[in-house]
């Protein structure tokens, strides 16, 4: 079946384009402007704006997770701790009332180390149930030497990882100071294992000293910013320097200051979406930092984007507990956008930053544009965001490979 979508202002993934038609066939986009295709199904976009699906480059998820995502918009979840690498979507191969996903597999991480604080009983880490623990029982959850680095990463590639993560977390900012985290020598034998199977490797990192430790070992990505100090144009300029990628994920930031998600959560465009048990963790927050200062980080973010650091939209939301909250998938990505224009980024830089940059960063060309040839992942949302960022919560349809949701106005 053909669709075509005319009237539409249309964001490609960099850029506002003068073509106003996306002819869909199949699970592609077949045709960007040009003629209307004879018989085709005729969406009239007039007075609305079509995106590419967006991007959530920092999820911990599941099957709820990801079908949560979808409803806003979110057509891809890239996983940073879970199971869901190519081997663990095998279950999901065909279903599009789910957002798609791309997973590290399990993290590497020092014995007791992140995120085992969070869980300090015998409960599994975020995204990561207790059958995959029993599935992957045979695989440490830490490694204490370099070579058990190296294995580890061996077992998360033939696992089917995607890109391998690295915890480099000594608890400041989480309430745990003290906590262990791999010595350097480990941090790079699994940073070059990783290079050598052709994975990125991308570190957690939340402070300025361990953002520092993550690009002296050849990080690919970083999955936060840091938010204990202030930035300087030293830091600035060594993250300039690696070619590294940041994921800031300032709606955690937000959270763990001790701010909730309230706010977010009383739009009517985010409550219809959300199950009580989500609208009760978004209005929750991790308040285990009251001394730090959004702005600072924001001003950090502002920086790292005007020096050319590539600047990623992911929101670290995970699991529907209140202690993990002020997130939730789908909505939080919205609120981030959000966030990146307060921060200072133009509201076209922020959506580069959930479709175009991620796709090109994490190496996904069928998606983050609009292009003919490009999957069939689309948002159309009424107004225009690229000048009132707000508006992609005004959601009037998505697509995911080209299969319509039903619209949840």
């Amino acid at each position: 079946m053909i669709t075509t979508i005319i009237n539409a202002r249309i964001f490609d993934g960099e850029q506002l384009i003068q073509d106003q038609t996306v002819v869909i066939d199949g699970d592609q986009i077949s045709a960007v402007g040009g003629p209307v295709p004879a018989g085709s199904t005729i969406i009239d976009a007039r007075g609305a704006t079509l995106l590419p699906g967006l991007i959530d480059a920092h999820v911990h998820t599941s099957v709820d997770g990801l079908r949560a995502a979808l409803t806003f918009g979110v057509t891809t979840e890239l996983e940073m701790q879970g199971s869901w690498t190519s081997a663990g979507r095998e279950q999901l191969a065909g279903r599009d009332d789910i957002a798609d996903v791309r997973s590290s597999g399990l993290a590497i991480t020092a014995p007791d180390g992140h995120p085992h604080e969070l869980f300090p009983g015998d409960g599994p880490p975020p995204g990561v149930s207790a059958e995959d623990i029993e599935r992957h029982a045979h695989e440490p959850q830490a490694v204490s030497t370099p070579p058990e680095a190296v294995a580890f990463v061996d077992r998360q590639v033939a696992n089917g990882a995607d890109y391998i993560k690295i915890m480099i977390e000594e608890g400041t900012v989480l309430g745990a100071p003290g906590l262990p985290m791999p010595s350097q020598d480990i941090i790079v034998a699994a940073v070059e294992a990783a290079h050598r199977h052709g994975k990125m490797a991308i570190a957690h990192v939340l402070t300025a000293s361990t953002s520092l430790q993550a690009v002296d070992a050849g990080m690919n990505g970083l999955a936060h910013v840091f938010m204990d100090v202030p930035h300087t144009p030293e830091i600035v300029a060594a993250i300039v320097a690696s070619g590294v990628f940041v994921t800031p994920c300032l709606c955690l930031n937000s959270s763990i200051i001790g701010n909730t998600g309230a706010e977010l959560a009383a739009d009517p465009r985010v409550s219809s979406r959300l199950s009580p048990e989500w609208m009760g963790t978004l209005c929750g927050s991790f308040a285990k930092y009251p001394q730090g200062n959004l702005d600072e980080v924001m001003a950090t973010v502002l920086a790292l984007h005007r020096a050319g650091v590539d600047i990623l939209v992911g929101t670290d939301v995970s699991v529907p507990l209140p202690f993990l909250g002020g997130l939730a998938h789908g909505a939080s990505v919205h609120h981030e956008l959000q966030l990146l224009v307060k921060a200072g980024l133009t509201p076209v830089e922020a959506l580069r930053a959930a479709t175009s940059v991620p796709a090109r960063r994490f190496g996904l060309t069928d998606r983050g544009r609009i292009i003919a040839g490009a999957r069939a992942d689309l948002l159309l949302v009424e107004g225009d965001p690229t000048t009132t960022i707000s508006d992609t919560l005004s959601i009037r349809d998505v697509w995911r490979r080209g299969v319509r949701l039903a619209s949840r106005s």
